[in-house]
């Protein structure tokens, strides 16, 4: 039973993105020749429509503010939502004004939790290791079910954006690569999951040297006269030891570096998607005669050879 259950929370956790992306694909459109910027702000089933350009106006987001939000008395930008929701399961539904949902988040959460409960009482009473699985399972699923409230309140967000760039860090925060689906970077997905998997496996192979070279080192140490301590000395345990543990924390930092750069580049990609590159961009050369401007004062200089730049935006 348990099992079934993760496995609905996992099938309706994929299902979200793929919700996403159509309705990112169905905006409104606007009038033929329209630039892409234009188009993005035809769609007035807005949320986020502050102005936020100038910095020095903007006021604080306090948590008064946050619960006035909530109440739809004030707008709020997607990532205080997405904080929220973190905290606070349901918020973002809330929100988003999608009520329904709520007895779904509250009630599937309320449930799960009870059964890991449950479950991890009845492991304590009798060490049965299916309780012990069946407790893991439930709160996994209930772990599972916030995670899919919350990037279900990043789907559902409105803005005037039809690629909002908040959203496409959230997503790639969230799932990475998911942030380039939605700006339409599929190509770069298996960069991402490449350097990901390549980290994690050099994370793995050398904490596991680390562990053995360790383990041989505190042998050695507790038995002078055994067979490692006679085969290794403990310079050469305490070298691969630690050169082993930093080649670790390298492989971790290059991990988190991949995951941050997957962030910034869905993010930056998707500010990029707002400019117009349209037919109406054009650059073009060609030869002129570069006439004198006053012919009163240029009475001995003769027309010259240059080269004409146009550009068209």
């Amino acid at each position: 039973m348990a099992r079934k259950i993760l496995i609905i929370v996992t099938l309706f956790l994929i299902t979200l993105p793929v919700s996403g992306q159509v309705r990112s694909s169905t905006n409104i459109a606007g009038a033929p020749g329209a630039s892409m910027f234009q188009q993005n702000t035809t769609n007035n089933n807005t949320r986020d429509t502050t102005n936020y350009g100038d910095t020095s106006t903007v006021p604080r987001y306090t948590i008064k503010r946050y619960f006035k939000s909530l109440a739809h008395r004030d707008s709020m930008r997607i990532n205080h939502m997405w904080i929220g929701s973190l905290i606070l399961p349901g918020t973002a539904q809330i929100y988003n004004r999608q009520y329904w949902k709520l007895p779904v988040v509250y009630g599937g959460m309320a449930a799960l939790i009870y059964q890991g409960y449950s479950n991890g009482a009845k492991f304590k009473d009798n060490g049965d290791v299916k309780y012990r699985n069946n407790r893991d399972y439930y709160y996994i699923g209930a772990a599972m079910l916030h995670y899919a409230t919350i990037m279900d309140g990043i789907v559902s967000y409105k803005s005037e954006k039809s690629i909002l760039p908040a959203r496409a860090s959230l997503y790639s925060a969230m799932l990475p690569g998911l942030g380039q689906a939605y700006t339409g970077n599929y190509w770069k997905i298996p960069i991402i999951y490449g350097g990901l998997i390549t980290c994690g496996y050099f994370v793995n192979y050398n904490n596991l040297q680390f562990q053995k070279y360790k383990e041989l080192y505190i042998e050695a140490s507790n038995n002078p006269q055994g067979d490692v301590a006679t085969k290794y000395s403990l310079e050469t345990l305490d070298y691969f030891k630690t050169a082993y543990r930093r080649y670790r924390d390298y492989s971790i930092l290059a991990g988190a570096l991949v995951y941050a750069l997957n962030i910034i580049d869905a993010n930056v990609f998707a500010h990029f998607s707002e400019f117009d590159v349209s037919d109406d961009l054009s650059a073009s050369f060609e030869p002129v005669v570069i006439q004198p401007l006053n012919n009163q004062f240029a009475n001995s200089l003769s027309p010259a050879f240059g080269l004409q730049m146009n550009l068209n935006f």
